[in-house]
């Protein structure tokens, strides 16, 4: 992926992009900027989503509000617009944003107004494990999100991709910094499989899919290149970040317990609901793997793990980037 942006070009057409200033959207309106789309970047609060419009050329990239409890407010952000991205998502409840609002009824807003105005060419993001019959409400309102969005565009494209790292990941940054001032690290199911996958991967198979490089009414499954457990994975983090640190498996039911408690937080650590999910692999299954429903039947290449964790996490060392070189502070 070039550093430079708007180096592709316009090319008149309108992109608009749910949940475009989060961690994923980033990388995802950058593509979009590169292979010369305007995007239209549709959020809770476009005063927040500042840095995302440098990563175009001027007037590529703008913000507009759009919330998917109002109708009107959806409709209005996929007006005159070619295709349509949703990212929507979150990872714990809080307030009036619940797995229910956001991840089932949301999606089914957004391609209800696709409908509408006649828009065929949206992608939806969505996650491995998305099962309606799941214990988890996460991955339980995925499945009914990714339903709803078929039964009103049924070309719509469907990206389910494993855990997604990068630079600003919320997965493994937050096991390094626990590392970097807990004696110990505690994991909920140390042996569960994943399969994490890059956030520029992701990006590049969502751009891929609305420039038509992708089969309409396709769920994809996006891993990267390793299965790893996630005591496995732990194990490399801490070796990035030359720290040593006993791996301690936490029973189901006392990690319940704590999560119950961490809960309360505004921005809990842990929920019940994760517990849930950190029990269950999430690998790309065989059938996608046979039906080329993966990054390389897109014709891409995944980076593996070891090449892009070491560019982040370094500031988790001891003497962070020093440590590499040897060097004292």
């Amino acid at each position: 992926m070039a550093d430079t942006p708007g180096n592709a070009g316009l090319n008149g057409k309108l992109v608009t992009v749910f949940g475009g200033s989060g961690f994923l959207g980033r990388y995802i309106v950058r593509e979009l900027a590169k292979k010369g789309y305007r995007v239209r970047v549709a959020v809770r609060r476009p005063d927040l989503a500042g840095h995302v419009q440098p990563m175009g050329a001027v007037g590529q990239i703008h913000a507009i509000q759009a919330n998917l409890r109002y109708g009107w407010s959806v409709e209005r952000a996929v007006e005159g617009a070619d295709a349509v991205v949703n990212l929507v998502g979150i990872l714990y409840e809080s307030g009036k944003q619940s797995f229910e609002k956001v991840q089932a009824e949301g999606p089914g807003f957004i391609a209800q107004a696709c409908q509408k105005a006649g828009i065929t060419n949206l992608v939806h993001l969505s996650a491995i494990g998305a099962d309606e019959d799941a214990e988890a409400g996460y991955a339980r309102t995925k499945a009914l999100g990714e339903k709803a969005v078929h039964a009103a565009v049924p070309e719509s494209i469907i990206m389910r991709p494993s855990i997604v790292f990068g630079p600003e990941d919320e997965f493994f940054n937050r096991f390094a910094a626990m590392a970097r001032i807990s004696p110990i690290l505690p994991v909920v199911g140390p042996k569960t499989r994943f399969q994490p996958v890059y956030v520029g991967d992701v990006a590049d198979a969502v751009a891929l899919a609305v420039d038509g490089g992708a089969t309409p009414g396709t769920t994809y499954e996006l891993g990267g290149p390793e299965v790893d457990t996630f005591e496995g994975l732990m194990e490399r983090m801490l070796d990035v970040i030359e720290r040593k640190r006993p791996i301690i498996a936490m029973p189901e039911k006392v990690a319940e317990l704590q999560a119950r408690v961490f809960e309360i937080l505004p921005k809990p650590i842990l929920t019940v609901d994760q517990v849930k999910m950190l029990a269950v692999d999430n690998v790309v299954s065989e059938a996608a793997e046979t039906e080329s429903r993966t990054l390389k039947g897109l014709g891409l290449n995944p980076a593996a793990i070891d090449a892009i964790i070491p560019t982040y996490l370094w500031r988790y060392r001891k003497h962070g980037q020093y440590a590499a070189l040897g060097a004292k502070p």
